[in-house]
């Protein structure tokens, strides 16, 4: 089945006020989760690299320092990405939170994440970690299919499209992206544990971070999820 956010919605607080982080592995299901946490609190779901192909497409000072190293396939330096990140978070659709989906990647970055948070007044983050089995982590990546028109997410081994190849919300077609392959996989959940995985322990060591079972069936994710959110403090 596929997601279109159809899980109850949560009750919308006056203020969240925050940042939403989801920290896991390739395959821990974040999109899927972020877009639901998006939809319930209608918060902006932000990416990076959603964020740098806009900014290249409208030709911005943003898009011009980073279009030729994405090009070359280098890593756009820090400076350039909290750049973005700040001027992002800074708009006023940010303004009651929104979610990062595959951001912070490193410990440099979420400590600049911080301050900048602190800075444009932002409440304590709420990151979310998503655990995973990694022996079942080829299998949910190398299945997963998008939408090509709006993004839904579908598996052909656990949540198939009612008709192969296409989706179910807009009958569109699906694509199996470059990077859900075996060997760029391989490499993606090598990059994930030497860069990302420490976060977890900087996250728990400063009190933000929660734990949840994403092995399990993704609208039990959601309640998990749900009651992070619901616990949390709401004003900003």
């Amino acid at each position: 089945m596929a997601d279109n956010g159809n899980a109850s919605a949560l009750p919308h607080p006056q203020r969240l006020g925050r940042a939403v982080i989801l920290l896991g592995p390739p395959g821990a299901g974040k999109g899927t989760q972020a877009q639901r946490i998006s939809q319930w609190y209608g918060l902006p779901h932000l990416s990076t690299g959603d964020m740098f192909r806009d900014h290249i497409r409208r030709d911005t000072e943003f898009g011009r320092r980073a279009k030729p190293l994405m090009e070359r396939g280098e890593l756009v330096p820090d400076e350039i990405v909290l750049s973005m990140v700040e001027d992002r978070i800074a708009q006023p659709d940010c303004a009651n939170g929104f979610v990062f989906d595959g951001f912070p990647r490193t410990q440099a970055q979420a400590d600049d994440l911080v301050q900048i948070c602190e800075k444009l007044h932002f409440g304590a983050t709420i990151v979310i970690h998503m655990k995973v089995d990694p022996d079942l982590l080829m299998r949910r990546l190398t299945g997963r299919r998008i939408c090509k028109a709006n993004g839904h997410i579908y598996n052909i081994y656990d949540r198939p499209p009612k008709h192969e190849g296409i989706c179910d919300v807009d009958g569109s077609e699906l694509i199996h992206r470059h990077d859900d392959t075996e060997g760029v996989i391989s490499e993606r959940l090598l990059a994930y544990s030497a860069q990302t995985l420490p976060l977890v322990n900087y996250y728990r060591g400063r009190g933000l971070l929660t734990s949840v079972d994403a092995m399990a069936e993704v609208d039990k994710v959601s309640e998990s999820i749900k009651k992070i959110l619901n616990g949390a403090e709401v004003s900003k």
